[in-house]
């Protein structure tokens, strides 16, 4: 029987694709450390609480993957287990990338839209986030909103839902962000996953999840500097390295999760 609050979701298996945003870097589970959870997983659990029968999911995504990398390694893997519902978030580390063609990336996508609908799975996009106060990843802006007006086509004609992350407010504070300030925080996270499940027809656990936090008083220049330049030495630089020597930090890693399994409920005492 389902136990959480709001309408009931019907899926029985939930398929997670992407990269390191699907994987929930940064995102760690107090009862497992060493593995990161993020909103996929924060997801799949409350989708359990409102299934009515257990849910069952699978994490495929893996960070630093491109798109093209996703739908040719992960999708195979997924509809192999066949799913009704997939998230398939990709694309971001692909427009981080000068050169980067939204148009081309948007046929990818739909492409592979296409391939899950076809086997009558529902399919969860999302559009990439705005980067607008961010002082080197807006660079990337504009053709992340021509991506998001192509996510927005796609799921309209092929029946698909769309995670917003673009038009999410709570985001545009930083402490939604992790250090590096490319990937969630935990509680971005948490507010991602309440997306979703607007995104799913379900209904946010709260009317405010996405409320912006209390604003912080302003910072000094100098202290804002320093935060610049630590930043810059620790995750910048070592970032454009990896991508100069064609490296990722995901490479030769593998799913966390590549099996279907039964999600736990958090009042079951049996759950981690």
């Amino acid at each position: 029987m389902s136990t959480g609050t709001g309408p009931a979701a019907r899926w029985a298996r939930y398929v997670a694709l992407g990269d390191s945003m699907t994987e929930g870097l940064w995102d760690l589970d107090p009862a497992a450390p060493d593995v990161p959870r993020g909103w996929a997983d924060l997801l799949a659990q409350r989708l359990a609480e409102r299934h009515d029968g257990p849910l069952e999911y699978a994490n495929l995504a893996v960070r630093g993957r491109l798109l093209g990398e996703i739908v040719a390694e992960q999708l195979p893997a997924a509809l192999q287990l066949r799913p009704d519902l997939v998230s398939l978030v990709g694309g971001g580390n692909d427009l981080l990338r000068p050169g980067a063609d939204p148009d081309a990336l948007a046929a990818r996508l739909e492409a592979a839209v296409v391939r899950v609908r076809a086997t009558g799975a529902d399919v969860l996009l999302a559009t990439g986030m705005d980067a607008r106060d961010s002082p080197v990843i807006r660079a990337t802006r504009p053709r992340v909103a021509v991506f998001n007006a192509h996510v927005w086509t796609i799921a309209r004609r092929h029946g698909g839902h769309v995670l917003d992350v673009w038009g999410m407010r709570s985001l545009r504070d930083w402490r939604m962000w992790a250090q590096d300030r490319i990937h969630l925080s935990t509680e971005g996270h948490e507010r991602v996953a309440q997306g979703a499940l607007v995104a799913l027809g379900l209904g946010a656990e709260t009317e405010r999840w996405d409320d912006p936090l209390e604003p912080l008083p302003p910072a000094a220049r100098a202290e804002r500097l320093r935060g610049d330049l630590a930043w810059a030495r620790s995750y910048a630089g070592p970032w454009v390295g990896r991508r100069l020597r064609r490296r990722s930090s995901g490479d030769a890693r593998r799913p966390k999760r590549p099996q279907l399994e039964v999600v736990r409920l958090r009042e079951d005492p049996l759950s981690r």
